[in-house]
């Protein structure tokens, strides 16, 4: 099973909607997407080594605080995404993935994560189109136990 590298995590309170979530940028990514704000997290040798010790002590120190830990990113290592994923949801909270892929991608490509997670955000950046806030958006933002599109809650937050 790999590794997974993080860059920082905090606790956030818009990137998924109605959850508070602890979130994690992932370093590593491997789409290199044009105007990418994030470039620094394309090194998947920067950042920390995200540990399971780590991830269930942020999750106990915040669980009074949280109902959701969000990853953003992550999915190339989806074994070890999988396996805290399951921590998560052993914690009965929700977790929620932020990938550029597409969700055909997704299912074919790491299927059991779709399984396990509540929430997912899809869709490589294309400066051109924006992003969940634009209403012109390649991406998607979907509650995997719903089937609900949830864009609309980013495109009302302006």
């Amino acid at each position: 099973m790999g590794i997974l590298r993080y860059s920082s995590y905090d606790i956030v309170l818009q990137e998924v909607p109605n959850e508070i979530s602890l979130c994690f940028t992932i370093t590593g990514c491997q789409l290199a997407c044009e105007g990418c704000h994030s470039e620094y997290i394309w090194d998947g040798n920067s950042g920390s080594v995200l540990s399971d010790e780590l991830l269930e002590k942020l999750i106990d120190r915040y669980e009074s605080t949280i109902s959701c830990v969000l990853f953003m990113g992550g999915e190339w290592q989806a074994e070890k995404l999988l396996s805290y994923i399951l921590t998560v949801k052993s914690k009965q909270l929700k977790a929620a993935l932020y990938t550029g892929l597409n969700i055909k991608q997704v299912q074919r490509q790491c299927p059991e994560l779709l399984a396990c997670l509540d929430y997912i955000k899809t869709g490589k950046w294309l400066p051109k189109l924006g992003g969940l806030d634009k209403p012109t958006t390649n991406q998607e933002f979907l509650n995997l136990q719903t089937g609900e599109v949830m864009n609309y809650f980013f495109q009302k937050m302006k």
